[in-house]
């Protein structure tokens, strides 16, 4: 990563409660400052990228914009430019989060704080660093995990990345299971929006699924309390940044496609809550041909939050990986997924509210199943690039404009700023 980019990162940051350079990493007034501005990159920076890129490439959404990096985002293909502004903007935003966590975590030892201040600058530092790090990984190849000022920051495989996040997220879980987060580090930093302990076994429930460790995925799962919630916040100054996509001004850069972007092969009950829920019918298409919906859910409201996770994601974990376990639980999958089907109480509202599963119990059929739920439940989330190549979605073919593949990329290329300034940067994917 560029060191340009690394070196302005600690104090990049629309705040205006952020710290002066030299206070950054020296005071507890700037560490805490750090810690609130790391939240606020990735909230907003960050989760344009990670929501809106993947999203063009496997037709959750449709552009309606001329720009050009939306363009090709939606001709997809070999054609996709290395200088695509959505691909820097995922990698760069992405390490620079990485960078200030790294930061974080190695001053917050040096300075004279309360120790649950020091425990939640610490885990709060580590669960950031592992959320950066999986978004790369479910986009990318390979990704870089530790950040290097010379400019020579080694690449590890995106299976590597996610065990490297799930090795951060246990050591958040064991800080904060040691020493209890004070309210000093609540009231300056998360304001009560991240259950740090939930969001933790979220992440870990979720990385472990991705990384094939099926049992801890399980376990992780079953740790999360699926009434508690963890959300980012957003305000005058900060607006949601899907919202700023999608409804500033009128002019939407894109909006989400009929049926979560699925194929006609998938149906679901026209009663399914979640159609209401994330979609208003607009009976229109993109200057592609694209079907078109309006955007509602947590998106369309300028300051409305958006949750760091979905509590049926852990059902839906549940049933995959009991799917995919060595001997497969075909009862456990049912009833996770008829957790989800049959909600009623979400308590983010996003209740299917639909018949139980009545298709064959087969590992091959419940998978389909869960993949289909999945793309409704967790629409818009930045995890349906990871999920099509997962759930073994048809391979695009490489041309570019094709625009009736399920996904148009399997990996995005390395961005050119990062391949002018870091000779370890691997060969492009093929597709």
């Amino acid at each position: 990563m560029s060191i340009i980019l690394l070196a302005s990162c600690e104090t990049d940051f629309d705040n205006p409660n952020a710290a002066t350079a030299e206070e950054t990493f020296s005071t507890r007034e700037g560490i805490l400052a750090s810690a609130v501005g790391l939240q606020q990159l990735y909230s907003t920076t960050g989760v344009r990228w990670i929501v809106e890129t993947p999203a063009i490439t496997t037709r959750e959404g449709g552009i309606t914009t001329t720009y050009q990096n939306m363009i090709e985002l939606e001709d997809g293909g070999t054609a996709l430019p290395n200088f695509n502004s959505n691909v820097q903007g995922l990698w760069s935003t992405m390490l620079r989060v990485v960078k200030i966590a790294e930061d974080i975590e190695s001053n917050a030892l040096n300075i004279d704080l309360e120790a649950g201040t020091q425990a939640g600058l610490i885990a709060h530092a580590k669960l950031f660093k592992a959320m950066a790090i999986g978004s790369l990984a479910q986009n990318f190849e390979q990704v870089v995990v530790e950040t290097n000022n010379d400019n020579s920051a080694e690449f590890v495989s995106r299976i590597q990345a996610y065990e490297t996040a799930i090795s951060l997220l246990n050591e958040a879980k064991s800080t904060i299971a040691t020493t209890p987060v004070s309210s000093e580090f609540t009231n300056a930093v998360t304001l009560g929006n991240i259950d740090l302990t939930n969001t933790v076994n979220a992440y870990l429930a979720r990385y472990n699924l991705f990384a094939g460790n099926y049992e801890a995925a399980i376990t992780a799962a079953n740790d999360v309390d699926p009434s508690s919630t963890s959300t980012f916040a957003y305000d005058s100054q900060n607006l949601n940044p899907i919202w700023n996509r999608v409804f500033l001004n009128n002019a939407p850069n894109f909006k989400p496609r009929d049926n979560f972007g699925l194929p006609s092969e998938f149906v679901f009950d026209p009663a399914d809550g979640r159609f209401d829920f994330y979609l208003v019918p607009l009976d229109e298409t993109n200057q592609n041909g694209l079907p078109i919906e309006d955007l509602s859910g947590f998106f369309n409201v300028n300051t409305g939050s958006i949750p760091l996770y979905i509590p049926d994601e852990m059902n839906l974990i549940l049933a995959e990986a009991n799917l995919r376990k060595s001997s497969p639980d075909i009862t456990a999958a049912i009833n996770a997924l008829n957790d989800v089907l049959t909600d009623t109480d979400d308590v983010f509202g996003i209740n299917a509210n639909a018949a139980a599963y009545s298709g064959a119990s087969t590992v091959e059929a419940l998978l389909l199943e869960t993949y289909k739920n999945r793309r409704a439940e967790l629409f818009l989330s930045g995890l349906s690039l990871e999920d099509s190549r997962r759930f073994g979605r048809p391979e695009p073919s490489g041309a570019s404009m094709n625009y009736d593949e399920e996904r148009n990329r399997n990996f995005y290329p390395y961005p050119d700023t990062e391949r002018n300034s870091n000779p370890n940067t691997p060969d492009d994917p093929s597709i």
